[in-house]
């Protein structure tokens, strides 16, 4: 049967044209017989073509509408490439992004290899998902989390050495010791004021914040010691140490900011300057208590001493020389990188400065104090609805002719009252053998006006008539006495350029102190 079906013509054509096709890609040496459909060319039959050396082979889909039917249909062809079109756009052409309904793969490593190689068609959007505006890929996902990882290390080992940092600070500035419960244990359970204050205060401004109210909070407090229109005084303790606590009322806050701010300024403590511990409010939703606390002079306010001691004139002129001391030292602008800005007192009087156990004055309550810094040429006034004390006011103060603008009128306002001062203590002193011969204490112009005179009794006593406090004829026989006559009427002059400076005063004091001693040995 194979031999009858056997059509020796057709065989042989068969034969023929393998041979032909061997020879023929025998004589183009790297040329490659490809199946073709569709794109063969005119000089090929049998459904194969001879690609040149560099050819490729090629199947290719291609989605097309029938135009009978209207139906889409895959259309699928073979055939050769010529090498200079069998590069990457051709072979490829179906990975490019905008290339959509059709593929393409080509083939070169044997005859015929591209007749079942069968290309599949990509179906891509040409429009982006509104939500895929980054690459989620696995790699950059990898790349995220790896930066996010690193930042938050780097910021978690930043913080750490922060806070380390910023502890150790806080235990150095702040007086801190390190205790079994954190920062608790605020102070150190051995010290004592005078410690923290040679420890804190090198500036000679004050105790750190931390320190003060922590103090303020351990505050018990005894009895009350003393009333004015600012508040109150109570005696107080703190771990075993007496203290003064001034409780302001809360119409008051102004002269609580005020004197907080005064007592805390650069090199402000000084030995004839009421010594600051701390300030700090205490309060809920219906009570508020401003407190000011200081060092506690059990001896109380000048004007309480005068009143119930005389005074040798030894005591007069240490009382005299220490205030006039702490006065120099508020007026003085001290320069340098944390100076210390000129300060004038505005309300001296005998109730404003202490009597300290040694016998010398300390200067107290600074609620109208008001500073200058020469650099900035600026008066800094605080914003306080209180006055002074009438009684103690300068002539241009009560005729309003004080020239705000100039600083040194405040300090000469100031060498007024102190002149007044000094009349109040020159009466309690005495000058013979018998204690009897010292004067009645009185305040300034108690023959002149009443007990509480007002603006204009003062300007019609001091600036209309010019009256000034009586001298005694008996002090022209001690020599502090007269010297202190001297200098006080200097000082309540109603030239404020005539009156002395308090640093005049100091050193013309101390000179006397000098040769007192002297002439005792």
């Amino acid at each position: 049967m194979a031999e009858e079906n056997f059509d020796p013509v057709r065989g042989g054509r068969k034969w023929l044209l393998g041979i032909g096709v061997l020879l023929k890609q025998f004589s183009v040496g790297q040329s490659v017989v490809c199946y073709c459909d569709g794109h063969c060319p005119n000089d090929e039959e049998n459904g194969t073509c001879v690609g040149q050396p560099g050819s490729q082979c090629f199947s290719a889909v291609k989605e097309v509408v029938n135009e009978e039917t209207g139906m889409r249909e895959i259309q699928q062809t073979y055939g050769c490439l010529p090498p200079h079109e069998s590069g990457f756009m051709q072979c490829k052409g179906q990975k490019v992004p905008h290339q959509t309904g059709r593929a393409i793969l080509c083939c070169d490593d044997a005859d015929l290899c591209n007749k079942y190689l069968i290309p599949k068609i990509v179906y891509r959007s040409t429009t982006p998902r509104p939500d895929a505006g980054y690459d989620e890929t696995i790699p950059y996902i990898a790349l995220i989390i790896s930066i996010t990882v690193c930042l938050m290390a780097l910021f978690g080992v930043l913080t750490f050495f922060y806070l380390k940092f910023k502890k150790r600070e806080d235990s150095r500035k702040m007086c801190l010791v390190p205790g079994g419960r954190g920062y608790e244990t605020y102070l150190t359970s051995s010290g004592t004021l005078q410690d923290l204050i040679d420890q804190s205060s090198g500036s000679g401004s004050g105790l750190p914040l931390l320190v003060q109210r922590t103090i303020a909070k351990q505050i018990q407090m005894e009895r009350p010691v003393g009333k004015g229109r600012y508040g109150e005084v109570w005696l107080a303790r703190w771990r075993g140490e007496r203290v003064a606590v001034k409780v302001f009322f809360t119409t008051e806050e102004a002269s609580w900011f005020r004197e907080t701010e005064i007592y805390q300024t650069v090199l402000m403590r000084h030995e004839n300057i009421l010594g600051f511990i701390a300030a700090d409010i205490k309060g809920t939703g219906s009570w508020t208590q401003m407190l000011l606390i200081t060092e506690y002079h059990e001896r109380g306010s000048l004007h309480e001493h005068l009143r119930t001691h005389v005074l040798e004139p030894s005591s007069l002129l240490s009382l005299a020389s220490t205030a006039a001391s702490g006065l120099a030292h508020l007026h003085m602008e001290i320069f340098g990188t944390r100076g210390k800005p000129a300060i004038a007192h505005r309300d001296i009087k005998s109730k404003n400065i202490l009597v300290k156990r040694n016998g010398q004055c300390a200067i107290a309550d600074f609620g109208l104090a008001v500073r200058f810094v020469s650099e900035d040429n600026k008066i800094d006034i605080a914003p306080n609805t209180r006055v002074g004390t009438r009684r103690y006011m300068a002539p241009e103060v009560l005729d309003e002719s004080l020239n705000t603008v100039m600083f040194d009128s405040f300090k000469m306002a100031d060498m007024y009252s102190l002149g007044l001062v000094f009349w109040e203590m020159c009466r309690r002193c005495w000058t013979g053998d018998k204690l009897t011969e010292a004067d009645e204490y009185q305040l300034p112009f108690f023959d002149c006006v009443p007990s509480d005179p007002s603006f204009e009794d003062m300007h019609e006593v001091v600036c209309i008539k010019k009256i000034r406090p009586q001298l005694s004829s008996r002090w022209d026989s001690e020599e502090v006495l007269r010297t202190l006559s001297k200098i006080m009427q200097e000082c309540w002059h109603p030239n404020p350029a005539v009156r002395l400076t308090a640093l005049r005063v100091k050193k013309t004091l101390h000179k006397l102190e000098v040769d007192n001693s002297i002439k005792i040995v």
